[in-house]
This record gives C-alpha cells, sequence and structure tokens, in this order.
C-alpha cells in the first residue's frame, strides 16, 4: 500500500494540483484584500461613504447593535452586506481569470503563426528539392 501511495504522489498531475491549490489560496488571499481594501471603500465613497460590510438585517429581536460582529453575537443576522463584498471578490477573481486565460490563447495564437511562417519560410530538405525538380521535368515531357 505505501508503495501505491508513493506512485500516485509521484504522478504529475497529482503534483500540479497540489501547486495550484496552494497558488489558488494565495491567489484567493491577495483579491480579497484587493476588494476589501480598495474597491469597496472607493465604492463606499461613490455611494456616498457606504461600508457594506456592516450592513446586515436582524432576524431576531435581540439583536440591538450596530456593527455586524457585534449582531452576530448577540443573534442571528441576515448580513446582507458581507454577501456584497463576497459576490464583487468572485466578479473580481473571475474577470482576473478570463484576462489570464485571454492573454494565454493570445499568446498561443502568436506562437503557432511564427511557427507556421517559420515553417513556410524554410526552404525544403535537399532531397525533397531533388524529386520536386524531377516531379517538374516528367510534367513538362
Amino acid at each position: 500500500m505505501l508503495q501505491e501511495f508513493k506512485t500516485f504522489i509521484a504522478r504529475g498531475n497529482v503534483m500540479d494540483l497540489a501547486v495550484g491549490v496552494i497558488i489558488g489560496g494565495a491567489f484567493g488571499l491577495i483579491v480579497n484584500s484587493l476588494v476589501q481594501d480598495i474597491v469597496m471603500p472607493i465604492v463606499g465613497v461613490v455611494f456616498g461613504g457606504f461600508d457594506f460590510s456592516n450592513y446586515f438585517l436582524p432576524l431576531s429581536s435581540n439583536v440591538t447593535a450596530n456593527s455586524l460582529a457585534a449582531a452576530r453575537e448577540q443573534g442571528a443576522v441576515f448580513a446582507y452586506g458581507n454577501f456584497i463584498t463576497v459576490a464583487i471578490n468572485f466578479l473580481i477573481l473571475a474577470w482576473i481569470i478570463f484576462l489570464m486565460v485571454k492573454g494565454v490563447n493570445t499568446l498561443r495564437k502568436s506562437m503557432e503563426k511564427e511557427e507556421q511562417k517559420a515553417e513556410e519560410a524554410a526552404p525544403p530538405p535537399a532531397d525533397i528539392q531533388l524529386l520536386t525538380e524531377i516531379r517538374d521535368l516528367l510534367k513538362t515531357r
């Protein structure tokens, strides 16, 4: 069983997945900070100083607090401001991934075009040239 586990872990796709998960986690923290520390304050200023993170509706009459953290300690709340923040976070993350995939696709297309141009520009090997000349001579007879 230990040998099978070593074989499983040593596969390339398992290691690629592990690297992807780790980088994805770090990338998620960056995007979360971007949304909470940069985007949401700007959105708050544009909309008159709103702070979406503390927007909630109390679901219990026991909730009297003005901040979300204190309200959650008092009882159940519907934290729609937090949801707005998370939704904007998702949209930014999706947009960044879209731009990354689009950039990679553009790069691949340009590389394919360069390869095609190189193939077209390169003269055929000597034996192919000789065979082409023989073919052309036979066509003229």
